[in-house]
């Protein structure tokens, strides 16, 4: 079986967190207590349960800008925005983990766990401000390129490997 480039990169990136003493595949359970449809569903009317949350779910995007990021993860749910700062996440002097393994090695489709509180952008999108962030499990193919079939009313239809 001839592997593509990004399905040779993804292997390279498992093996360089082997390396580095990161299990890709952790065998402890992450502990959820809220997902991603509880939040944006009940946030706004009972802000202080979700002072210390934990949630896990796909990578889906990350949006890297310096010593912060955005990413967006998708449990069972839905979908919810993700705040990573370097600093709140690295606490110590090494800031290796936000540099090396979430800006380097964590692509999109792998499974993580995060752990934070939920607050409100200035843009107005809840969103979760990260605390602890795990890799549960490292995503060796890519996903599945999603297909949007409108119809004559003009609804769209998403075709892929989750939602169908």
């Amino acid at each position: 079986m001839q592997l593509s480039e990004q399905e040779i990169e993804r292997r390279k990136s498992r093996e360089e967190l082997h390396a580095m003493g990161i299990n890709p595949y952790p065998a402890p359970t992450f502990e959820v207590n809220v997902s991603a449809q509880d939040i944006k569903k009940n946030y706004e009317t009972n802000k202080l349960d979700y002072k210390n949350i934990s949630i896990a779910g796909r990578l889906m995007s990350k949006r890297i800008m310096g010593k912060a990021s955005f990413a967006e993860i998708q449990d069972s749910t839905g979908r919810i925005q993700l705040y990573i700062s370097r600093d709140e996440i690295c606490p110590e002097e090494d800031k290796s983990f936000y540099n090396t393994v979430f800006k380097k090695h964590m692509d999109i489709g792998d499974i993580i766990g995060v752990k934070g509180y939920v607050f409100t952008t200035q843009v107005g999108e809840i969103s979760i401000h990260v605390t602890e962030l795990r890799i549960l499990s490292k995503s060796l193919r890519p996903l599945p390129i999603t297909k949007e079939v409108k119809d004559d009313a003009g609804n769209v239809k998403r075709y892929d490997a989750f939602t169908d």
